[in-house]
């Protein structure tokens, strides 16, 4: 890690999950001309992300990160996009105004089109096939063409995340975010479940409080937060020719950043700590993350740190634990203690996706919605024991009406999983899912800052009483 860094360094690295082109000269052209293309981020504002998660850090905050497993080239509409910005949307007000607490928004968009996979291969009928990495790499039919990684896909991947981008500013800025609409964000196929109503009574509740507001002179003019909110873009930085290509040199500072998203993070299959992954991130300015998955040993996560953050940059690293709802009570206390005594500074996310993936019995790759809650409430539970900020949430969730992951208060079985099962990789909640998801949360934030706030008034009152005479 001693050695310099430059943007291309992790080629002397070895490097897992990256795709072998069969063209060397075309991907070559392909990166070329992508290296030449505007960026799709700026410095500025992953300054601004790395500012707000060092308020996550410090326990003043809250990191809401969520979006798609993997964008797609046939799904993509502006309304797709708009769908899953308003659930993020409805999920961050619960978070707010259930735990009065800001919270920071971060999209899986914009960039998030390669996954890694188990297999290099698939099999099927006695023929063998690369298997599907994402729309970034190949396509998903079972065919010899489809399956071969094709470099104009990185091409599209750019177009289409420049238009995402597009879009993204125009609803954050442009009035959607406005919190007077707040009780128009609910999508029609989530209407009349319990979910539903009871965001329904946080709007109304919302509502007055902005007339209050309004009474007192404070408008959407005077107070530009009413009206507009801040929104992030992150993926994970699987391909790094990509991620190289569209590095650029901050004009202010002189430092280099990531300009294909503002927060990039790497898988718990890519972070070798002598490997490719690591290597590119460690060099780049923007906030990062890493996926710390069950079998991860105190020594890797402190040599993590050493690696990625080693100045101890609040608001640089996040640590987005991914370990399963049965193994998270052995395995996370250990990491908490050893990054508390060694004195690093993290943001703790919790993956309660990826952790929970089975097999159905109709073949179908699902995620118990059960599972999920029982992970995040496990997550919650230790920070809380250990006396640490459970610092955010990090999952794969979609604005449409899919029926991928079982559970919930739309009951949804195994049996209803083909009904509309739309993912291009793994299984994401719905609407209806995430906002209960999201009322959990603000319970456990609710309480976390009841615990806080009784524990400053026990400090304060012992040292008042220590201090007066007898």
């Amino acid at each position: 890690m001693a050695t310099q860094w430059t943007p291309e360094s992790w080629r002397s690295k070895p490097a897992r999950q990256m795709p072998e082109y069969p063209d060397p000269e075309h991907i070559k052209s392909v990166e070329q001309m992508l290296s030449k293309y505007p960026p799709l981020v700026f410095a500025g504002e992953a300054r601004s992300l790395h500012a707000e998660l060092a308020r996550v850090a410090a326990g003043k905050a809250f990191l809401l990160q969520g979006g798609d497993c993997a964008e797609s080239f046939a799904e993509f509409s502006a309304n797709t996009i708009r769908d899953t910005f308003r659930v993020l949307l409805q999920m961050a007000v619960i978070l707010t105004f259930g735990a009065a607490l800001p919270v920071i928004k971060v999209g899986r968009m914009a960039g998030q089109f390669a996954k890694p996979r188990s297999e290099p291969t698939e099999s099927r009928d006695g023929l063998a096939l690369p298997s599907y990495r994402g729309d970034m790499v190949n396509a998903m039919e079972f065919e010899p063409d489809a399956r071969r990684p094709d470099p104009e896909r990185l091409l599209k991947v750019y177009n289409q995340s420049s238009a995402t981008l597009n879009l993204l500013r125009a609803f954050s800025k442009g009035g959607l975010a406005d919190l007077n609409q707040v009780g128009r964000w609910t999508l029609d196929f989530v209407k009349g479940n319990p979910a539903a109503e009871r965001y329904a009574e946080f709007a109304g509740r919302i509502a007055e409080a902005l007339d209050f507001m309004r009474a007192c002179g404070l408008t959407p003019e005077s107070v530009p937060q009413i009206h507009e909110t801040s929104f992030y873009t992150s993926h994970e930085a699987l391909l790094l020719n990509y991620e190289e290509v569209l590095s650029r040199v901050d004009s202010l500072t002189g430092d280099w950043y990531a300009c294909s998203a503002h927060f990039l993070w790497i898988g718990d299959r890519t972070r070798n700590l002598d490997g490719a992954h690591i290597e590119y991130l460690r060099g780049i300015r923007n906030p990062v993350g890493v996926k710390i998955g069950p079998d991860a040993s105190p020594d890797e996560v402190i040599r993590l740190c050493d690696a990625l953050n080693p100045e101890n940059d609040p608001g640089r690293l996040t640590l987005i634990i991914r370990m399963g709802a049965t193994k998270i009570a052995d395995a996370l206390p250990g990491l908490i203690r050893a990054v508390e005594r060694e004195g690093r500074s993290v943001v703790w996310s919790s993956d309660p996706m990826h952790g929970n993936t089975i097999k159905a019995s109709n073949g179908y790759k699902t995620r118990n919605f059960g599972a999920i809650l029982q992970e995040v409430r496990e997550f919650f539970r230790i920070h809380r024991e250990e006396g640490t900020h459970p610092g955010g949430v990090h999952f794969e969730m979609t604005g449409a009406d899919v029926t991928e992951c079982t559970g919930g208060v739309q009951e949804i079985t195994e049996a209803r999983l083909a009904d509309r099962y739309h993912t291009h990789c793994d299984p994401r909640m719905n609407a209806s899912q995430s906002l209960e998801l999201a009322f959990l949360i603000a319970e456990a934030l609710k309480d976390e800052r009841t615990r806080s706030r009784e524990r400053s008034i026990a400090e304060a009152t012992r040292a008042l009483t220590g201090s007066c005479p007898r």
